[in-house]
C-alpha cells in the first residue's frame, strides 16, 4: 500500500450474506488502535471489523512467498497469479484462530469444488512448522500454510502492516492488491461474501 492515507470502507454483513457499507476511516492503519490484548492468550485480538477498499485505492500488490509447513513452497507469482487470494494469519495457540478454522476450510472447499479462480493460503505465526502442520492435519485443512518462523518473519512483513491482529483475513484481487480485510475471527458467510464481491469485479 502507498503511504498516502486511503479510505477504508467498513462493511457490515447481513443475514443473507449481502454486504452493506457502514462507515469510513481515513487511515488504513487506524484499525490497529481497535485491536485489544488477549489477556490470557498473549495475542492482539481484533474486533471482527469487516473492511473493503475501493479498486482505485488498493495500492501495490503484495509479494507473498515462502516455505509451507509441510516443506513445500507457495508464491503469489505462481499459485496466486490472476486469482482472488484469501490470506489467513493464524496460529494453533490462538483460540479465535482455532474457532474459525472450519469456516475457512468450508469456504475454500466450496470454491475448489466449484472450480472458481480462488486460492487460499495461511500464514502460520509464532510456532514451529511441525506444530502448525500437526494442527492442520488434525483439523482436516486442505489449503496450504506458509510458516512465518521458518521464513524468518518475511511472510508477515510482506503483508505491509495489514495484519496487526491474530487472526486476520485478507482478500486480494486478481492483481494481488488488498481488497478486503477482516481484523479478528471470521465466518464462512463473511469470507464467501467478500470473495464473491471481488470475483464479480470487471
Amino acid at each position: 500500500m502507498t503511504s498516502t492515507p486511503v479510505r477504508w470502507v467498513a462493511a457490515g454483513l447481513a443475514l443473507g450474506a449481502a454486504l452493506s457499507l457502514a462507515a469510513c476511516q481515513s487511515d488504513p492503519n487506524s484499525l490497529a488502535a481497535q485491536a485489544g490484548s488477549g489477556s490470557r492468550a498473549g495475542y492482539a485480538a481484533g474486533d471482527g471489523s469487516i473492511e473493503q477498499l475501493p479498486p482505485a485505492s488498493r495500492g501495490q500488490a503484495l509479494a507473498l512467498s515462502g516455505t509451507t509447513v509441510d516443506g513445500g513452497t507457495w508464491s503469489m507469482d505462481v499459485q496466486g497469479a490472476g486469482k482472488v487470494v484469501v490470506i489467513n494469519v493464524w496460529g494453533s495457540w490462538c483460540p479465535p484462530c482455532v474457532a474459525e478454522t472450519p469456516a475457512l476450510q468450508g469456504a475454500w472447499a466450496a470454491y475448489e469444488k466449484a472450480g472458481k479462480p480462488v486460492v487460499f493460503v495461511g500464514i502460520d505465526t509464532m510456532e514451529a512448522p511441525e506444530t502448525g502442520l500437526a494442527f492442520l492435519r488434525a483439523k482436516g485443512v486442505t489449503f496450504p500454510s506458509i510458516n512465518d518462523q521458518a521464513n524468518q518473519g518475511a511472510p508477515v512483513l510482506a503483508l505491509q502492516g495489514k495484519a496487526p491482529a491474530t487472526p486476520t483475513t485478507l482478500v486480494l484481487d486478481r492483481q494481488g492488491r488488498v481488497a478486503a480485510r477482516v481484523l479478528g475471527p471470521t465466518s464462512e458467510v463473511t469470507v464467501r461474501a467478500l470473495v464473491d464481491a471481488v470475483l464479480a469485479e470487471a
